[in-house]
């Protein structure tokens, strides 16, 4: 019985690198991969190089599950690395660069790689890590140069089904990040629910601008090699170069995000283009005003997709909601994605009623693995055969999700609790607005108060804005949610972490300072 199981699991245990594989079989000349200058690859010749990498990496003693970590801008190169790894059943920890040395430091002792590939660009950061007895790969003419001395590898593919595949590493506004473990079984099913929910098919391009070490860009590349497309990198957020490349190619996922519309949508209004077509666009539509999301729509002739996912679950729990091109008068309210189970508990993880808000718990084939080395996390955040995602939610009557905040972020007034993200809707959804921010105020009358933060497209406006704000508020909200304050903030000024979220409790220190010389005690 034993041995008829494990046979049964070898059969059904799906692989990256064989279904990777498969697409190459069938149309081996169908191009795989534009790189950042312009250089395209085929599905055969990508192949190739990742076999040849696979060879090299065999020959550093290289194991499966090892890990394998890289520091570099995106490039070919980060996603032949993947497919090695996919094909010898090593791991890659996808290491953000935009982090310190210090940081940087944290995550590689985390992981512990006997490999690390990395560019000239982060060389400075890179050498002042400290590395014990750990090999070393620099990108470029060195790589090229050890590639050409290797034979194909013809050995059979070595990862599968469970086993981890990638490390994304999430990000912490107050601690170091967790090493978030994505394995073949989940790439392969994010794949598959962007095949299903969004339509997306081989004759689509991902332009890969945001970095591979985030998710937006890592699920969707790798997604794309095994059906089929193809994935065309950008060195970061580059309008013309993205622009460009939404002229040429189908375009299966333009990812946009917070603090980068309004910079994409003057470069179209300077450059009008008629793109050669865009499945879906967008990703955070709660974070962004509505007159941006309606322009951009509009200027693209693409839906704004209504997301709601993270890097542990994908694109589920609630990403399954489009919305209209020129549409400003929509509901952010989500609908539940496909193939997932999602619940919403009290703190004594208790189903709460409809209509209550309550944490989201999920399940589905698209969820990582846990935490890389965090035995006490995953029994905490996997407890009940559940993962906490720790995302307040609520579902309504008809069936819609609305998304309330983070559940490790509370403001606590008078015994009510408020969540940041129902003020700063309806902050965001002013013309003027550009970035809302509410964070907590010690208050000793309350224990705690909101506090607001707003950018504007017009300083000068500020007080006329501040007064519409105001007014909105008192329209929408019960009394103990409205802000104590509405302050005005330049968006350069707002302190985030290295992956761009925003880090409140700095923002706290900042409010504090003001409060105390403008404001009298809340």
């Amino acid at each position: 019985m034993n041995k008829s199981n494990e046979l049964i699991k070898a059969s059904s245990g799906l692989s990256v690198a064989e279904l990777f594989e498969s697409q190459v079989s069938k149309n081996s000349t169908s191009r795989a991969v534009i790189d950042v200058d312009g250089k395209v690859y085929n599905y055969k010749e990508f192949l190739e190089r990742v076999l040849k990498l696979s060879s090299l990496l065999l020959s550093y003693g290289i194991q499966p599950h090892d890990r394998i970590a890289i520091i570099s801008e995106n490039r070919s190169e980060y996603l032949e690395l993947q497919m090695a790894c996919a094909k010898i059943g090593a791991i890659v920890a996808a290491i953000n660069w935009r982090l310190t040395a210090q940081e940087m430091q944290y995550c590689i002792d985390l992981v512990e790689p006997k490999l690390v590939l990395f560019t000239d660009r982060f060389k400075t950061k890179y050498e002042s890590i400290k590395l014990k007895d750990i090999n070393t790969i620099k990108l470029g003419n060195v790589y090229e140069n050890n590639l050409s001395r290797y034979n194909l590898y013809r050995g059979e593919s070595l990862g599968r089904g469970e086993d981890p595949l990638v490390i994304l590493y999430t990000s912490g506004t107050t601690g170091y990040p967790k090493g978030a473990i994505i394995s073949h079984r989940a790439f392969i099913a994010r794949a598959m629910y962007c095949v299903i929910e969004y339509g997306i098919n081989s004759e689509d391009t991902f332009p890969a601008w945001a970095p591979m070490f985030h998710m937006a860009s890592t699920d969707l590349a790798i997604g794309s090699l095994i059906i089929g497309g193809s994935v065309a990198f950008v060195d970061g957020f580059k309008p013309k170069s993205i622009i460009d490349l939404i002229k040429k190619y189908k375009t299966s996922w333009l990812v946009l995000m917070p603090g980068m519309i309004d910079n994409f949508i003057k470069d179209l209004l300077k450059k009008p283009v008629e793109p050669v077509e865009i499945k879906i666009m967008g990703a955070m539509a709660d974070l962004i005003p509505k007159t941006q999301i309606s322009q951009i729509t509009s200027l693209l002739s693409t839906p704004y997709l209504n997301s709601f996912g993270s890097t542990e679950t994908g694109l589920p729990p609630a990403s399954a909601g489009l919305i209209p091109i020129k549409s400003i008068n929509y509901s952010l309210s989500k609908f539940q994605s496909s193939f997932c189970e999602i619940k919403f508990v009290d703190d004594n993880d208790i189903e709460v009623e409809m209509g209550l808000s309550g944490e989201c718990l999920f399940k589905g084939p698209t969820l990582f693995s846990g935490y890389w080395n965090a035995t006490k996390i995953n029994n905490e955040e996997f407890r009940g055969g559940w993962f906490h995602m720790g995302d307040v939610m609520r579902r309504n009557i008809n069936g819609t999700i609305d998304f309330i905040d983070r559940k490790k972020y509370l403001i606590k007034s008078g015994g009510e609790n408020i969540y940041p993200a129902e003020i700063e809707r309806i902050l965001l959804a002013h013309k003027e607005v550009l970035e809302a921010i509410v964070v907590k105020l010690k208050s000793l009358r309350w224990g705690e108060s909101p506090i607001a933060l707003v950018s504007i497209t017009d300083q000068k406006k500020f007080k006329i804005v501040k007064k519409e704000l105001l007014d909105n508020i008192n329209d929408k909200l019960a009394g103990y949610k409205r802000p104590y304050a509405i302050l005005n903030i330049d968006k350069d000024d707002i302190p985030r972490s290295t992956t761009g979220k925003v880090q409140r409790h700095l923002v706290e220190e900042m409010v504090e300072d003001i409060i105390k010389k403008e404001y009298k005690e809340p």
